[in-house]
């Protein structure tokens, strides 16, 4: 077992009034990921929100001495600007090693407005990459993308789980997520 990216103890998630889970503790560890499924509505999404410090959970208490890069439903990508000034920075940072492993090396003039829902989420997918983050948190992030990138998103989270990163993937079963525990909301 490697080193702990993050630890959830008895958390508990209340939404509009509503309890979307509570009790739920897990552990994720370096070269570790972890599979989170369920019908809409369960609270899939909301764990993420919680794990990532963007909710706070209603109960319960999480640890992540790890750095976290978020993937949630929107790309946060600004549409008046290229492809190349949104992710220049992040490809100056990792040698654009994650533009090259989602195909995007060669749109870096086209502007953000342009692209296709897919290229909007490689794109996004590529700015995880290259975070240099020990921790993927990623909401459906195979949503948009057509078979061959699916499996270059599946090869991009088995080498950074090979590497020693750890992911928390919530799927509906777009995405194979390498050597994954699932958990069932």
């Amino acid at each position: 077992m490697g080193d702990m990216l993050i630890r959830a103890e008895n958390l508990a998630c209340v939404r509009g009034g509503r309890l979307l889970f509570e009790g739920l503790s897990l552990t994720v560890r370096a070269g570790e990921a972890l599979r989170v499924t369920g019908p809409n509505g369960s609270g899939k999404s909301s764990l993420l929100r919680c794990l990532a410090g963007l909710l706070p959970p209603a109960a319960g208490r999480i640890e992540h001495p790890a750095k976290i890069a978020w993937l949630g439903h929107e790309n946060a990508l600004k549409p008046g600007r290229t492809l190349g000034q949104e992710l220049g920075w992040w490809a100056r940072m990792d040698d654009s090693q994650a533009l090259f492993a989602l195909g995007l090396e060669t749109l870096g003039d086209v502007p953000v407005r342009m692209l296709s829902a897919g290229q909007k989420r490689r794109a996004a997918l590529a700015r995880v990459i290259a975070s240099g983050a020990a921790l993927w948190l990623l909401d459906e992030p195979g949503a948009g993308l057509d078979a061959a990138n699916a499996k270059a998103l599946s090869a991009a989270i088995g080498a950074h789980l090979a590497g020693g990163g750890g992911a928390i993937v919530v799927t509906h079963g777009e995405t194979d997520v390498p050597g994954a525990r699932e958990l069932a909301l």
